[in-house]
Protein backbone atom coordinates (compact mmCIF):
# COMPACT_ATOMS: atom_id res chain seq x y z
CA UNK A 1 0.00 0.00 0.00
CA UNK A 2 1.12 3.53 -0.77
CA UNK A 3 -0.38 6.56 0.98
CA UNK A 4 0.34 10.25 0.63
CA UNK A 5 -0.24 12.93 3.26
CA UNK A 6 -0.53 16.04 1.10
CA UNK A 7 -0.48 19.71 2.07
CA UNK A 8 1.65 22.79 2.22
CA UNK A 9 4.43 23.48 4.69
CA UNK A 10 3.33 24.16 8.25
CA UNK A 11 0.14 22.08 8.27
CA UNK A 12 1.46 19.51 10.79
CA UNK A 13 2.03 16.63 8.39
CA UNK A 14 5.44 15.73 9.83
CA UNK A 15 4.09 15.57 13.39
CA UNK A 16 1.27 13.28 12.23
CA UNK A 17 3.76 11.09 10.39
CA UNK A 18 6.00 10.77 13.46
CA UNK A 19 3.01 10.00 15.69
CA UNK A 20 1.77 7.39 13.24
CA UNK A 21 5.19 5.70 13.12
CA UNK A 22 5.51 5.70 16.92
CA UNK A 23 1.98 4.30 17.29
CA UNK A 24 2.55 1.57 14.72
CA UNK A 25 5.68 0.47 16.57
CA UNK A 26 3.43 -0.73 19.42
CA UNK A 27 1.59 -3.21 17.20
CA UNK A 28 3.90 -4.19 14.34
CA UNK A 29 5.69 -7.50 14.06
CA UNK A 30 8.38 -6.05 11.78
CA UNK A 31 10.72 -3.12 11.42
CA UNK A 32 9.88 0.47 10.59
CA UNK A 33 12.06 2.88 8.61
CA UNK A 34 11.74 6.67 8.65
CA UNK A 35 13.45 8.55 5.81
CA UNK A 36 13.87 12.32 5.96
CA UNK A 37 15.96 14.95 4.21
CA UNK A 38 17.55 16.05 7.50
CA UNK A 39 17.80 15.09 11.18
CA UNK A 40 15.26 17.56 12.60
CA UNK A 41 12.55 14.93 13.07
CA UNK A 42 14.75 12.14 14.40
CA UNK A 43 14.44 13.26 18.02
CA UNK A 44 10.68 12.66 18.00
CA UNK A 45 10.96 9.07 16.83
CA UNK A 46 11.21 6.05 19.10
CA UNK A 47 14.76 4.69 19.09
CA UNK A 48 13.57 1.37 17.61
CA UNK A 49 12.51 3.05 14.36
CA UNK A 50 15.37 3.06 11.88
CA UNK A 51 16.08 6.62 10.83
CA UNK A 52 17.71 7.32 7.47
CA UNK A 53 18.87 10.80 6.54
CA UNK A 54 18.66 11.06 2.76
CA UNK A 55 20.19 14.53 2.45
CA UNK A 56 18.87 17.51 0.57
CA UNK A 57 18.82 17.02 -3.17
CA UNK A 58 21.04 14.00 -2.91
CA UNK A 59 19.04 12.05 -5.49
CA UNK A 60 18.57 13.48 -8.98
CA UNK A 61 15.27 11.86 -9.92
CA UNK A 62 12.57 9.40 -8.86
CA UNK A 63 14.42 6.45 -10.41
CA UNK A 64 17.40 7.02 -8.14
CA UNK A 65 15.01 7.26 -5.19
CA UNK A 66 13.47 3.88 -6.07
CA UNK A 67 16.99 2.41 -6.21
CA UNK A 68 17.70 3.95 -2.81
CA UNK A 69 14.57 2.29 -1.37
CA UNK A 70 15.36 -1.07 -2.96
CA UNK A 71 18.77 -0.93 -1.27
CA UNK A 72 17.21 -0.26 2.11
CA UNK A 73 14.74 -3.11 1.68
CA UNK A 74 17.48 -5.47 0.50
CA UNK A 75 19.35 -4.94 3.77
CA UNK A 76 16.34 -5.86 5.94
CA UNK A 77 13.67 -8.36 4.92
CA UNK A 78 11.60 -7.52 8.00
CA UNK A 79 10.68 -3.94 7.03
CA UNK A 80 6.91 -3.53 7.22
CA UNK A 81 6.51 0.22 6.70
CA UNK A 82 8.67 2.98 5.26
CA UNK A 83 7.75 6.52 6.31
CA UNK A 84 9.08 9.27 4.04
CA UNK A 85 9.21 12.95 4.93
CA UNK A 86 10.78 15.75 2.92
CA UNK A 87 10.37 13.97 -0.42
CA UNK A 88 10.51 17.19 -2.43
CA UNK A 89 13.84 17.99 -0.75
CA UNK A 90 15.28 14.50 -1.18
CA UNK A 91 14.65 14.33 -4.94
CA UNK A 92 16.09 17.29 -6.90
CA UNK A 93 13.57 17.22 -9.72
CA UNK A 94 10.06 16.12 -8.88
CA UNK A 95 7.29 17.51 -11.03
CA UNK A 96 3.71 16.21 -11.25
CA UNK A 97 4.50 13.74 -14.04
CA UNK A 98 7.46 12.28 -12.15
CA UNK A 99 5.39 12.10 -8.97
CA UNK A 100 2.81 9.92 -10.74
CA UNK A 101 5.57 7.68 -12.14
CA UNK A 102 7.10 7.44 -8.67
CA UNK A 103 3.76 6.44 -7.14
CA UNK A 104 3.33 3.65 -9.70
CA UNK A 105 6.84 2.34 -9.01
CA UNK A 106 6.17 2.51 -5.26
CA UNK A 107 2.92 0.59 -5.67
CA UNK A 108 4.71 -2.17 -7.59
CA UNK A 109 7.53 -2.27 -5.01
CA UNK A 110 4.99 -2.34 -2.19
CA UNK A 111 3.24 -5.37 -3.67
CA UNK A 112 6.46 -7.19 -4.54
CA UNK A 113 8.11 -6.67 -1.15
CA UNK A 114 4.96 -6.56 1.02
CA UNK A 115 5.92 -3.14 2.38
CA UNK A 116 3.77 -0.11 3.08
CA UNK A 117 4.96 3.39 2.07
CA UNK A 118 3.55 6.44 3.83
CA UNK A 119 4.78 9.73 2.38
CA UNK A 120 4.46 13.36 3.44
CA UNK A 121 4.26 15.54 0.38
CA UNK A 122 4.68 19.31 0.51
CA UNK A 123 2.45 20.15 -2.42
CA UNK A 124 -0.66 22.31 -2.70
CA UNK A 125 -3.64 19.95 -2.51
CA UNK A 126 -5.38 21.57 -5.46
CA UNK A 127 -2.30 20.98 -7.67
CA UNK A 128 -1.82 17.31 -6.85
CA UNK A 129 -2.41 14.92 -9.76
CA UNK A 130 -5.58 12.83 -9.56
CA UNK A 131 -3.53 9.62 -9.28
CA UNK A 132 -2.00 10.95 -6.06
CA UNK A 133 -5.30 12.24 -4.69
CA UNK A 134 -6.59 8.68 -4.93
CA UNK A 135 -3.77 7.57 -2.61
CA UNK A 136 -4.25 10.23 0.07
CA UNK A 137 -4.24 9.05 3.68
Amino acid sequence: MVQFMVGTKGEGKTKKLIDRANDQLKTTDGNLVFIDDDRRTSSGLHFSIRFVEAGKGQLSNYREFIGFLVGILAMDNDVKTVYIDGLTNIIKTLDAECLVKLSKKLQALSQREDVEFIICLNWPVDEVPEEIKALQA
